[in-house]
């Protein structure tokens, strides 16, 4: 857990201007369907920060920073796999080669996405209802 969250000058220097607008665009998306627990962390080895979606015990997603990079992690398990591949045709060629190329685990397949823009946040949204009904109206 961190001491404090990073505000918005502290994340423009790390990941810039544009990014930053992606962030905040991706957190209003995620805000506008799903009440969630938000947690702040440190981010790892490879990432400098981690901002978590959680409910009940469970992660929905996370977004992670470092220098000039985001990431979107979705990890879904055995039947969300399942899920995901009986609908695949239904994602972005992109979202599906990510998938492809993701270890699956015992406990699923962690799939990390490096953003740049705004292009797969449809398909973000999709791979989230198939982890949680959204609880928004």
């Amino acid at each position: 857990m961190l001491d404090q969250m990073p505000d918005k000058e502290k994340m423009t220097d790390l990941i810039g201007k544009d990014l930053y607008d992606v962030w905040n665009k991706l957190c209003s998306l995620i805000d506008e369907k799903y009440d969630m627990d938000c947690m702040w962390n440190e981010g790892g080895k490879a990432w400098t920060y981690e901002y978590k979606y959680r409910r009940g015990g469970k992660t929905l997603c996370a977004l992670y920073a470092r220098e000039n990079c985001v990431g979107f992690m979705v990890i879904l398990g055995k039947d969300e796999r399942l899920k995901f591949e009986n609908d695949r045709e239904n994602y972005s060629k992109e979202v599906q080669r990510i998938y492809d190329e993701t270890k699956t685990y015992h406990d699923g397949k962690w799939m990390m996405f490096e953003l740049s823009d705004t292009s797969m946040f449809d398909d973000f949204i999709r791979l989230l209802r198939i982890k949680r009904k959204p609880n928004r109206k």
